[in-house]
């Protein structure tokens, strides 16, 4: 029997429970344990999202070990040899073993330089005018353009170049007309990305700079832009990740030569996209097949090297708190 008192219940074994004490017995284990239940689940929970997230990393790892694999693999000993990086593949045949691919290393990052030398300045400027002064009709109409170039096809801007440069005004193929084709391929990702660093930037740094007098320019170039530059390179990196790597607009307008070309503007070029091209022809013979495998370990080594490096230069740059 139990007595209800004006500071609480009294239970059957004489022990009172006031309205803040906690309940006792068997109803009370029960009450904890239901208060477990929430945690106990969230716990669960949390173990089955990790258990996801770490297979579906492995599943996304599988195909790009496989690919370094087959790659460094059937490559590695061309590189091995100092010959791949000072000779090039003239006199040399599908069936000769030897040669180097230094000629077609020369052509990518001189494409590439000359891509990332009128891409970056044209992209960055173009994002800071549409976040930092850009309103009206103009601005969504640049915004509306960079959509549109960002889901052009590379051969698409290869056929452009190739009408307005060949047919239009008469001049030869060559690595100078490739980079221009290069050059609409990157604009649009180093233009988004910027863009998107940009307006991360806490507007209460630009507010505090205005506040102190100092003209709006003086502000984006060194308030905004040095707080988002450890991105901003890193989409430039991006874009030239893309660009090094296509190879449509090699084909239209930078035909492949065994021979060193270091000129942008006088003939043929060789970069490794088209010489992986050349010997993906002859893939039969063993001798093709491995400078084939080569030059596309090659082509990872440089993208990985400009990656390490754009690191570097983020971390370097980038203002430190």
């Amino acid at each position: 029997m139990s007595l209800t008192t004006t500071t609480g219940r009294v239970s059957d074994d004489g022990v009172a429970d006031g309205p803040g004490s906690p309940p006792s017995g068997p109803p009370a284990r029960e009450a904890v344990r239901e208060m477990d239940n929430p945690h106990r689940a969230r716990t669960t929970k949390d173990l089955l999202a990790r258990i996801v997230m770490w297979s579906a990393f492995a599943v996304a790892m599988v195909p790009l070990v496989w690919i370094l694999w087959t790659v460094a693999s059937r490559g590695a000993h061309l590189l091995a040899d100092p010959v791949w990086w000072t000779g090039n593949q003239r006199n040399i045949n599908s069936d000769d073993a030897g040669g180097g691919a230094r000629h077609a290393i020369e052509g990518t990052l001189i494409q590439a330089g000359m891509t990332a030398l009128i891409s970056i300045p044209i992209g960055v400027l173009t994002a800071v005018y549409l976040v930092e002064y850009g309103r009206g009709r103009l601005a969504k109409a640049i915004s509306f353009m960079v959509d549109i170039l960002s889901g052009v096809p590379s051969i698409v801007a290869a056929l452009f170049i190739y009408a307005v440069w060949v047919t239009t005004f008469g001049i030869d193929r060559s690595g100078f007309a490739v980079s221009l084709s290069l050059v609409l391929l990157m604009i649009p990702t180093i233009v988004r990305s910027t863009e998107e660093m940009l307006k991360l930037v806490p507007n209460e740094l630009r507010e505090a700079s205005y506040a102190l007098g100092v003209p709006k320019w003086v502000t984006v170039v060194r308030i905004v832009l040095r707080t988002a530059f450890s991105g901003i390179v890193t989409g430039i990196l991006l874009g030239l990740a893309r660009v090094m790597g296509e190879t449509a607009p090699l084909l239209i307008l930078g035909p492949y030569t065994k021979n060193f070309q270091r000129d942008l503007f006088d003939g043929n070029m060789a970069t490794l996209p088209t010489m992986i091209n050349q010997d993906r022809g002859d893939f039969a013979l063993a001798t093709a097949a491995e400078r084939m495998w080569g030059a596309a370990l090659t082509l990872i080594i440089l993208v990985l090297l400009l990656n390490l490096l754009g690191r570097v230069v983020a971390h370097f740059g980038s203002v430190k708190k």
